[in-house]
């Protein structure tokens, strides 16, 4: 069957008039698979009509980086070229408004060495955050999702019809099906959010505290004066106001590094560098993970928290209720993007300074300074089971109660 060309083009706009806020006169940057070029096409005219200046294209393909991975050795892999650096450097003074396209096959590195992808990631990392920090809260940015066969036979193995299937789930879940406005589903479901995060600034906790019968018994500190935030962010440079994740139902803010106690059990798996961490959990003393445990990719997480000095520490904390659309699709997406909205979750590294009161203005070691943690890495886990509670505990000491049995309470 797939999709009707109106019916990608009305996607296509979401994202780059609603996600995006396309300004007139903006650079786009658009990173998407080389297989789905006729998509580029259309988000980049789309782009063009908003006003942008000028559409910079950034190809990708799962095929071409496993075989890199396979057949390059790490020391070349893991140098940051020079005509690299200076598009790096580049993206630092246009500030572009950015697109990723997400439609990865889950299992495109399988049987990967995952020192080996883990020692890449690092090394580049650390040539590339300090450009990546140049920009933080100076541009629009939004990640999408479009499905590929791989991707829609991993989440629908046995289907006929898995791209339909995925298809239909990816544009339930950014209101895009249906007969209503889109952009006008967006305004109310960002409205809702703001109110909620309102709610929960305006409470002041201190900590917050996690329990599930699956052995998730975990209390983390806040920030004091962090904001918490979610739906969308404004770009300081021009005041505009976009939405980085499509979707997105979280509500999130940075804890205070350092400061957390306890386990968190996962309930979904985690895909990182296109390999699956299955029913693991990780546990944390002094505000650093000290051990964790995986039935599949033990490995891979003992790694990840090991890509540098904070990469154990959390870097964020978001609520998400589980009547989330994306958690009623009733289907693990195996993409970062759709499951961390299903539920409850944690990002282990990197967290963000604009939760600051003044923090797009400061540099990463000042936010750093205020408790947020700093990091080559930002990997969200899941830890939304239906029974959670959440517990906000006051200054004084005194509870009130934020979530029971998985949502707001």
């Amino acid at each position: 069957m797939g999709i009707s060309e109106e019916l990608l083009k009305k996607y296509a706009r979401l994202i780059v008039r609603t996600g995006a806020n396309v300004q007139k006169g903006q650079t786009v940057m658009l990173t998407i698979s080389v297989e789905l070029n006729g998509f580029a096409a259309l988000l980049t005219e789309e782009c063009y009509k908003a006003g942008a200046k000028k559409v910079n294209v950034e190809w990708m393909s799962d095929a071409q980086n496993r075989l890199n991975f396979l057949y390059a050795d790490e020391e070349t892999l893991s140098r940051v070229l020079p005509w690299e650096e200076a598009k790096l450097k580049q993206m630092t003074e246009d500030l572009p408004c950015r697109i990723f396209i997400a439609s990865d096959d889950p299992d495109a590195m399988a049987g990967i060495d995952p020192a080996k992808l883990s020692g890449v990631s690092s090394a580049r990392g650390r040539v590339i955050k300090p450009y990546r920090n140049a920009i933080d809260g100076k541009h629009q940015w939004v990640i999408a999702a479009y499905p590929s066969e791989k991707w829609a036979k991993k989440c629908f193995p046995d289907a006929p019809d898995a791209v339909d299937r995925l298809w239909n789930a990816i544009l339930t879940t950014v209101r895009v099906s249906g007969q209503g406005d889109p952009v006008e589903a967006w305004d109310a479901h960002t409205r809702f959010i703001q109110d909620k995060a309102a709610w929960l600034n305006g409470q002041g906790f201190a900590s917050l505290k996690f329990s599930s019968t699956n052995g998730t018994d975990f209390k983390v500190d806040l920030i004091p004066g962090a904001k918490w935030e979610g739906a969308g962010a404004i770009n300081s440079e021009n005041g505009a106001f976009y939405i980085p994740n499509m979707p997105t139902e979280e509500i999130f803010t940075s804890p205070m590094a350092g400061k957390c106690e306890g386990t968190l059990v996962a309930v979904k798996p985690l895909s990182w560098h296109s390999q699956l961490i299955e029913d693991f959990s990780v546990t944390f003393e002094n505000g650093r993970a000290v051990s964790c445990r995986a039935k599949k990719g033990q490995e891979l997480l003992e790694k990840m928290l090991k890509m540098d000095e904070n990469a154990c520490m959390l870097g964020e904390v978001a609520l998400v209720p589980k009547e989330s659309p994306v958690n009623k699709c009733g289907i693990l997406f195996y993409e970062t993007l759709f499951d961390e909205n299903a539920c409850c979750h944690m990002a282990l590294g990197m967290g963000f300074k604009e939760v600051l009161p003044g923090g797009d203005a400061m540099t990463a070691e000042e936010a750093q300074a205020k408790g947020v943690n700093d990091s080559i890495i930002h990997v969200d886990f899941m830890v939304g089971a239906d029974d959670l509670d959440i517990d906000g505990i006051l200054p004084d000491g005194k509870t009130v109660p934020v979530f029971r049995n998985g949502t707001w309470a």
